[in-house]
């Protein structure tokens, strides 16, 4: 019986020890990706910053605005193109759309680009989506690019202030969302320049006039700024007044006395 016993223990005790505190293996974690805001500039594709197309040319995904140019777009050959488009006054991606594909995208893909037309802090929405990366510690940094009214000023060759003359200038639109009271009021400044102003210019001339403007302030109107079908018109406050029903593509409005022309 002893010598049972003693084998018995002999066999157990000679078992190989089990390993303590074994570290528990990785859980593979595909990293999230970071997401460009880009200004893509006034539409010509030679105006994006450098920086800017070098992203573009490494990007994995692009969602590109409806205004973004197929010679941008030629820019990242490499890179799924998924059109986020929107339009004023015609059918467009909805914004909360746009702001999950940005989050599917940057769980899918390692560099993400949001190229947005002219500069992504100015009437881009861009508050929208970064509130939506942000809700998601989605990693980010934004680009700038040149906006529209900076572009349109060097078209028409006049600037937005002048000395003695315009030594202020207020950047407006008057498209609301959805759940915006309709009222509008309109921004004080020397220069006033109003992006996508085409379908609202008869009622933007009229409420100026009723502010006192005279019917003779310069007004200069830019459509399709920067590209090959651009469209100068020189203008005065009381002509604007019958509208702009000649333009259909994307407009801005310059109003103001440094706008005259020079004789």
């Amino acid at each position: 019986m002893c010598r049972a016993a003693i084998l018995i223990f002999f066999s157990m005790s000679s078992a190989p020890a089990k390993p303590a505190n074994l570290p528990t293996p990785p859980v593979s974690i595909k990293p999230i990706g970071k997401v460009y805001l880009i200004g893509a500039g006034p539409g010509a594709a030679d105006l994006i910053t450098v920086r800017g197309a070098r992203l573009l040319a490494q990007a994995d995904v692009v969602l590109h605005d409806a205004l973004v140019t197929e010679e941008m777009l030629e820019l990242c050959p490499q890179a799924v193109k998924i059109s986020v488009g929107k339009r004023s006054g015609q059918r467009s991606t909805a914004q909360q759309v746009i702001n999950e594909r940005l989050i599917e995208c940057a769980h899918q893909y390692r560099l993400v680009v949001r190229l947005k037309g002219g500069d992504p802090m100015l009437f881009g929405r861009a508050d929208e989506e970064l509130r939506a990366l942000d809700s998601h510690d989605i990693p980010y940094e934004i680009v700038p690019g040149i906006t529209a009214a900076l572009a349109a000023a060097s078209s028409a060759q006049r600037p937005l202030t002048k000395r003695g003359v315009a030594r202020s200038v207020s950047l407006f639109t008057s498209s609301t969302a959805p759940d915006e009271p309709s009222e509008f009021i309109m921004p004080n400044g020397d220069t006033l320049v109003q992006y996508m102003g085409g379908r609202e210019a008869a009622a933007t001339a009229q409420r100026l006039l009723s502010l006192g403007y005279a019917r003779t302030t310069p007004v200069v109107v830019v459509e399709n700024c920067s590209r090959d079908n651009e469209r100068i018109l020189d203008l005065e406050l009381g002509t604007l007044e019958q509208g702009l029903a000649q333009c259909s593509g994307p407009v801005l409005v310059m109003i103001g006395e440094a706008l005259a022309g020079r004789d």
